[in-house]
């Protein structure tokens, strides 16, 4: 199989966590700021967080037409990203806490469920953070 290139995001940061970031298209400029500060940028987990719910709302979309399933319109997806620190250094952790309204249980949690084997950022972090999938209503 040949692999295609579909797009290729680029940015220049300046400064680190206290810094800045903009594409190459000018369609992101954004001040940064670390967690907890009291600076008025975001930080990478935030933007992570925001990446990672974005795209995986897209695979949930072809998750759901392959299974023939109409997602809802108020379907939500908060992630959680944690950045975390132990001995060995730091480390990220994360939640996504999806809800879709209106899907029983069985038909939402294999949306979610192949969402998570779809997604780019899902699959970037099997094996390498942990990672809870949440699904509204489940017990």
């Amino acid at each position: 199989m040949t692999k295609q290139v579909l797009y290729t995001g680029k940015t220049r940061t300046t400064g680190g966590r206290d810094g800045t970031a903009r594409s190459d298209d000018g369609r992101l400029d954004i001040q940064l700021s670390r967690p907890g500060s009291s600076g008025q940028g975001t930080n990478p987990e935030q933007l992570f967080a925001a990446g990672w719910s974005a795209c995986f709302i897209g695979a949930m979309g072809l998750v759901a037409g392959k299974l023939g399933v109409k997602l809802p319109a108020d379907l939500a997806v908060d992630t959680e990203v944690d950045l975390n620190k132990d001995d060995s250094g730091f480390f990220l952790a994360a939640r996504l806490n999806v809800s879709l309204p209106g899907l029983d249980q069985a038909t939402a949690r294999a949306v979610v469920d192949g969402a998570h084997q779809a997604c780019p950022y899902s699959k970037l972090s099997h094996g390498n953070i942990d990672v809870e999938i949440n699904l509204a209503g489940e017990a």
